[in-house]
């Protein structure tokens, strides 16, 4: 029999359907079932067979546009990551809980899953650090694991736990062991008489600095220096109380945290401006796995830190404007001058002519804004914009104070609201960023809030 060629169109929607439209007087000439495999943006390709279709050797007469709709096919993926045990177990005072992730079958490809720690009767406020992240399989590899911090506080409270989950496998499936505990075993063995904090080596003071700004335990040097500025003091309290507030001080100012934790507010007030009906960019539950991410591996002064940082930087914008809020936020349809005047709209400040122009410049000729990788970097530089930062510094402060020491929303309970907020930025703008005068931070080292995190 002669085989005609048969001319024909297949359009991917956004919806999922796929509207097929032949030449006129064509019709398809295969029966039922059309199985295709479909390439979707810049990933693998997914498999899609038609979900409708005739009856059995009928002809699919597509003499005028008609729709049908693909849906995804499993492709066969025959490998399992789950946690390697049920319950892992951590002594309080060892500091930090390893938890292990295995991958089990076909490991022949990459594979990525996510993780996060949950509150049980141990919480983040005052047991462990909450931590989240992505598990990155190469081929081959099996095994993978995080760290997770742990107070050692002076509460005799018995054994506690929380729990880890993963999700968002990539190239594999979850496991049944999705969820796993983590049970911290005390080891205080009589009531606390003191608190921690107050400890004459400063060292559990210094450490909770670590954790709770840096996400990372202290480097040796690093806990040794800031140790020595307070015990330096010897007995005298007017020494010991100001070296206190400046060592405390001393980690929002770090390079680590502006080049981190900082950057993501930042980020956050460029992409969205403030939330609606409140004085600040970004949520506790937002900032936290958001600056453990761009913070990973990064320890100022040591090894190559500046490539590590300038890679995760790189990585969380791609990452932050290829979720689906900023995507909504703003459409690909927008042209490169509307998105980047949006994103000094929300950041409250002016850029000069050259330098929107050389923003706007990363799109290159585009008429619209579907580049990810140009999003990514024009976000980036609105962000590090030198006005914004010192803008924003006094806000950030304040707010870091919440995020750091209380491990909360300004408003979130015992608060009701901004007020305490909205004081302390006043405070601290009324002494233009001397947070010594203003009280600010001792305010918040010597709080009930914060003390009872730890000891009594």
């Amino acid at each position: 029999a002669t085989e005609l060629p048969v001319s024909f169109e297949i359009e991917l929607r956004q919806d999922g359907t796929i509207l097929t439209r032949y030449g006129a007087g064509q019709q398809s000439p295969f029966a039922d079932i059309i199985s295709r495999v479909v390439g979707i943006g810049g990933g693998e390709p997914d498999a899609y067979v038609i979900d409708t279709h005739t009856s059995e050797g009928a002809l699919i007469d597509l003499t005028n546009a008609r729709e049908v709709t693909f849906l995804p096919r499993a492709i066969g993926i025959n490998s399992t990551v789950q946690f390697s045990v049920p319950q892992f177990n951590v002594v309080e005072s060892a500091g930090v809980a390893t938890v292990n992730v295995t991958r089990i079958g076909d490991t022949s490809t990459q594979a990525s899953i996510d993780y996060a720690t949950q509150d049980g009767s141990a919480t983040q406020k005052g047991d462990y650090i909450f931590t989240s992240g992505t598990l990155n399989f190469a081929a081959g590899e099996t095994t993978k694991s995080f760290p997770v911090l742990v107070v050692d506080d002076n509460f005799q409270e018995g054994t506690e736990t929380f729990s880890v989950s993963l999700s968002n496998p990539v190239n594999t499936v979850v496991g049944a062991r999705s969820i796993a505990s983590v049970a911290i075993f005390d080891d205080d063995l009589a009531p606390p008489t003191s608190n921690p904090l107050d400890n004459a080596d400063a060292r559990f003071f210094v450490r909770q600095h670590y954790l709770d700004f840096l996400n990372r335990e202290p480097d040796s040097p690093g806990l040794s220096f800031w140790s020595d500025q307070i015990t330096s003091c010897g007995t005298n309290q007017e020494c010991l109380e100001v070296r206190r507030i400046n060592v405390s001080a001393a980690f929002f100012l770090s390079i680590e945290f502006q080049e981190t934790g900082y950057l993501v507010y930042r980020m956050y007030k460029a992409a969205y401006g403030n939330i609606p009906n409140e004085p600040v960019p970004v949520r506790y539950t937002e900032f936290l796995p958001d600056s453990q991410q761009i913070a990973l591996g990064v320890v100022v002064g040591v090894g190559d830190w500046q490539t590590t940082l300038e890679n995760n930087k790189q990585a969380f914008a791609l990452n932050f404007v290829s979720r689906s809020r900023f995507a909504t936020a703003y459409p690909t349809t927008l042209i490169p001058d509307q998105f980047v005047d949006a994103l000094y709209a929300n950041a409250g400040v002016v850029p000069s002519a050259a330098e929107r122009t050389s923003i706007i410049g990363e799109f290159g000729t585009a008429l619209n804004t579907s580049s990810i990788p140009a999003r990514a970097r024009a976000l980036r530089r609105v962000a590090e914009n030198q006005a914004l930062n010192q803008q924003e510094l006094n806000n950030a402060f304040v707010l870091m104070e919440y995020f750091g020491y209380l491990r909360r929303n300004p408003s979130d309970p015992p608060d009701t609201d901004f007020g305490g907020y909205n004081f302390w930025l006043g405070k601290l703008n009324q002494f233009n960023g001397n947070f010594i005068t203003a009280e600010m931070v001792k305010s918040f080292i010597v709080s009930g809030e914060y003390r009872q995190r730890f000891g009594s």
